[in-house]
């Protein structure tokens, strides 16, 4: 066997295993390391592998596993393989954590500090919920033993102010931003929602031919956008068919070695797709509230950026795509930052994207990336890129697999601090006076209504503000209806809250 010494620092991915779980029943529904090792025997069988030479492994990676609060879940994930001296690594929130967490562990390979690595996610808060919700407890392990490295800085999504007007989820956050972009764009609310269909429909047909998928059903552009029994809208303009789903139980692993490592356990070379560059960044102004451009994200540019000239390959060059999928928006701001048309015929996902793929918690990209390295092995395509997106806008990931080494050697991971800010506004938490609409949001209730309004606000002064609209039911529909974007009226702060009134 001969061995190149540029194999011992050359990351390949060499096997990729998913699991999917609609189990009912919580006696017998998969525990967190039960899903894990299912998606690790895949791994193992891909890679032509036995499950007990993870033993042999150095690296244990895991992504934070959302309601699984185990005290040292890579640890006890360690244990559980029998690789009692491996680096347990894991990181914290962040939907940009699957590709930040292969990165990291790849560029370990090209320093020569890790051969053979594991790098797995699970989320299992369908069973999670309906637990919570049945008043059952369940037996998750909770101890775990060795040190913990952890990738990335614990830092909540948004200020106190965010959180006390509504903006401290996902879910209320990217509506607001959508309307921002149908207004800078200058469509009407009816154009932007076809828009919107057109986009989001051809990620329901890859979902459709995805076996690991949570919903594998193509839907229509229509179909997408039509609010029904069934796709009730949930915050304007995003029905549900428009938002990611996280009630999943869904598990993933990736096995990734030197080249040299992967010819001494004698895995074949057609199995193997190449770690080309990763990067990473975050946003200068983290709090959505103080960004002056609702919908610009230069984090992401350079994210993308980054990770391309890492890998030594040019965008037009890239063969697939799987861009964070959380909102649409997240999805259409991608394409402006990195350059994309948003007909590109490459499309934008190999799994079918969160909402219907599904979004394990901050493991999506992970499962994005096992993808890819199948669509890379079966389907002439030669190299991916995936991105990955935390926070609202704020953190960002991006990895890059090929067929094959570059050039030069992949280079470590890069996650760079944000620059300094730039043009951040000033807000003001009790606002009076004359004002203008920069971004707003509806809420929905269950029953179909809308219940509550908010908005992001400028005073005359150029301050910003965030207030809540009037809870009339009417007022509220009218938002829905007509472009409340650069709405103008007054602000006035009552009662512990800033409440804006159209002209």
């Amino acid at each position: 066997m001969r061995i190149s010494k540029a194999d011992e620092t050359r990351p390949v991915l060499v096997g990729v295993g998913q699991w999917l779980s609609r189990e009912d029943d919580l006696a017998v529904a998969a525990a967190p390391l039960e899903a894990i090792e299912a998606a690790l025997r895949r791994a193992c069988e891909d890679a032509e592998l036995r499950f007990a030479d993870l033993a042999g492994f150095d690296t244990v990676a895991l992504v934070d596993p959302i309601g699984w609060r185990a005290e040292n879940a890579c640890g006890l994930l360690a244990e559980h393989l029998g690789a009692h001296g491996a680096r347990r690594v894991q990181t914290v929130l962040g939907g940009e954590m699957g590709c930040r967490l292969l990165n990291e562990v790849a560029g370990a390979i090209v320093e020569g500090r890790s051969r053979r690595a594991c790098v797995t996610g699970v989320n299992l808060l369908r069973t999670a919920l309906r637990a919570k919700a049945m008043g059952v407890k369940l037996d998750w392990p909770s101890g775990g033993s060795g040190t913990v490295e952890r990738v990335g800085r614990v830092k909540p999504g948004v200020s106190d102010l965010e959180m006390a007007y509504g903006l401290g989820v996902p879910v209320t956050v990217y509506p607001m931003f959508e309307n921002v972009l149908r207004a800078k764009r200058g469509r009407s609310i009816a154009e932007h929602a076809d828009a919107l269909g057109r986009l989001m429909t051809r990620f329901t047909k890859v979902a459709a031919a995805n076996p690991h998928a949570w919903f594998p059903r193509e839907r229509s552009a229509h179909e997408l956008v039509t609010v029904s029994e069934t796709n009730r809208m949930i915050a304007f303009p995003y029905p549900k068919y428009l938002n990611a789903v996280i009630a999943t139980d869904q598990a993933v692993a990736i096995l990734v070695l030197s080249a040299a490592e992967a010819r001494r356990l004698g895995i074949p070379e057609a199995r193997w797709v190449d770690w080309r560059g990763g990067a990473g960044n975050i946003e200068a102004i983290w709090n959505p509230v103080e960004r002056p451009e609702l919908t610009r994200s230069e984090a992401l540019a350079r994210t993308g950026q980054a990770a391309l000239a890492a890998a030594g390959i040019e965008l037009d060059a890239i063969d697939a795509f799987d861009l964070y999928s959380c909102f649409p928006v997240a999805v259409e701001v991608a394409c402006e930052m990195l350059g994309l048309d948003e007909d590109d015929p490459r499309g934008f996902t190999v799994t079918g994207g969160l909402p219907y793929a599904g979004g394990p918690g901050n493991a999506y990209t992970l499962h994005a990336l096992a993808a890819m390295v199948e669509k890379l092995r079966e389907n002439g395509a030669a190299s991916g890129l995936v991105t990955g997106n935390g926070w609202y806008l704020t953190k960002h990931s991006a990895s890059v697999l090929a067929r094959g080494p570059g050039a030069t050697p992949a280079l470590p991971a890069i996650h760079a601090d944000a620059p300094e800010a730039k043009g951040r506004l000033k807000v003001v938490v009790e606002a009076n006076g004359s004002a203008r609409i920069d971004g707003y949001t509806v809420f929905y209730g269950r029953g179909g209504g809308p219940e509550r309004g908010m908005i992001v606000g400028r005073l005359e002064s150029g301050e910003r503000f965030l207030a809540q609209l009037s809870a009339e039911p009417g007022a509220l529909l009218a938002f829905a209806e007509e472009e409340g974007v650069g709405r103008t009226g007054r602000v006035a702060f009552r009662d512990g809250m800033n409440l804006f009134t159209p002209a």
